[in-house]
């Protein structure tokens, strides 16, 4: 919405919020001449600046959803209820609503339409339709399930939200109600195929109303003419490193999908290995209504790249922080740079972002992962002789991000005194 990193537009935390003046996309997407719709998941407790919104008040239910409406009073007690029995499923009902918005709205004009399923947030509800759907499967677990010979760091030891009963304060064995009395083993095994089916039955219904949007439009002749991207907010640990949940800089929680289909301008299959981030989300969806990238922004529009073409000058590295420490999923706080064969992760260990909350302390540590020879990131290879110099390389142009997004941690003592000792 913004095109800014998280300490430019203000909202590090979940108690962030996103003011209209602030919802520069939908703004600018309207001043072109757009008609704009934001439908579904909105989380950033402000009213959306949007022609029209139907969104589920904070994280909204799966079932027999409550939606706040435009022109159903004042924000935000403009809830309706778009169904009056308890089994319809919150992405059938936010398919529903913008199925009906694309069949009502003005097909004289361009529209921008915003469409956001809940699914498949945890704790993952599908609909009744798939209950029995993958009953007599067993779901393959993913390499590093088991197996963590050298991964993470003294900062990460017992944290993050488990499958099994690792963390014994907070794991999926208990929220899957798998029975507490069976071994280690077994009780990880039926909590990790519980918990992938569940998510996987959420994730279907996912893709059965895409492909509703999907035949609405070429049934309405306008699929050839309609830029469709697939997204998400980030990926989603399954399991590796027995973990769930997102907020990681692992490759499972920081790659996020990102897939376009508009054949004018996109070969069908073709696939980008460029670096981009979601500041980059903003400009690109400008530049594809012809809309320049205004200077407030931080990200750079990838279009050249979807149509086949990567600058020369492209980002070869790129930083992310998540700010919660401990607060949520029990993830301690951290930053890091990523380029195309290495990432280098700092965990800084100060509940310094976590107002009224009591976070607990964890080491500060440093984790280096070589890509190339590592994509599971088996091995913490930070403190090895032989990848000093990367380390070295690395923490400079770590640095270097910071300073030029602006996140420079000036305005937090501790975390220089810390960084002060730890980047020696």
């Amino acid at each position: 919405m913004t095109g800014q990193y998280s300490h430019t537009n203000g909202v590090t935390t979940l108690s962030g919020s996103l003011e209209p003046e602030r919802q520069y996309l939908a703004r600018l997407m309207k001043e072109a001449g757009y008609q704009t719709a934001m439908i579904g998941k909105w989380h950033l407790k402000k009213e959306p600046s949007h022609d029209f919104y139907s969104v589920l008040p904070g994280q909204g239910s799966y079932c027999n959803p409550v939606l706040r409406e435009k022109g159903n009073g004042a924000w935000p007690n403009n809830e309706k209820r778009h169904a009056s029995y308890d089994s319809l499923h919150s992405s059938d009902v936010i398919t529903d609503v913008s199925l009906g918005w694309l069949e009502q709205r003005d097909k004289s004009k361009p529209f921008f339409l915003m469409h956001h399923f809940k699914a498949p947030h945890d704790n993952f509800e599908n609909a009744e339709r798939y209950d029995w759907l993958y009953r007599d499967v067993d779901i393959p677990e993913p390499g590093s399930f088991w197996k963590t010979p050298n991964h993470g760091s003294e900062a990460t030891r017992g944290t993050g939200t488990s499958i099994g009963s690792r963390n014994k304060r907070r794991n999926m064995g208990h929220h899957m109600f798998v029975d507490p009395s069976l071994s280690e083993p077994a009780y990880t095994r039926t909590s990790y195929q519980r918990y992938l089916k569940k998510f996987l039955r959420t994730v279907r219904g996912v893709d059965d109303n895409v492909a509703r949007i999907l035949k609405y439009l070429e049934d309405a002749g306008e699929l050839e003419n309609t830029v469709i991207i697939y997204t998400a907010d980030q990926g989603f640990m399954l399991g590796e490193h027995d973990y769930i949940d997102k907020r990681w800089m692992y490759e499972e929680s920081l790659r996020v999908p990102f897939l376009v289909r508009y054949p004018k301008w996109i070969q069908a299959g073709s696939a980008s290995g460029a670096i981009i981030n979601n500041t980059d989300f903003a400009p690109t969806l400008l530049d594809m209504a012809s809309v320049e990238t205004p200077d407030y922004m931080q990200g750079r529009s990838f279009l050249l790249i979807l149509r086949g073409e990567t600058p020369a000058d492209w980002r070869s590295s790129t930083y992310y922080r998540y700010w919660m420490h401990m607060t949520h999923h029990d993830n301690p706080a951290h930053y890091g740079v990523r380029t195309k064969d290495f990432k280098l992760i700092f965990f800084y260990g100060l509940p310094l972002d976590a107002p009224g909350a009591l976070p607990e302390p964890t080491q500060p540590d440093w984790e280096l992962y070589d890509l190339r020879e590592d994509p599971q990131e088996m091995n913490n290879v930070y403190g090895v002789p032989a990848y000093a110099a990367t380390a070295r390389r690395l923490k400079r142009e770590l640095l270097k991000l910071k300073e030029e997004i602006g996140d420079t941690d000036e305005q937090f003592p501790e975390l220089m005194q810390v960084r002060r000792k730890y980047w020696e």
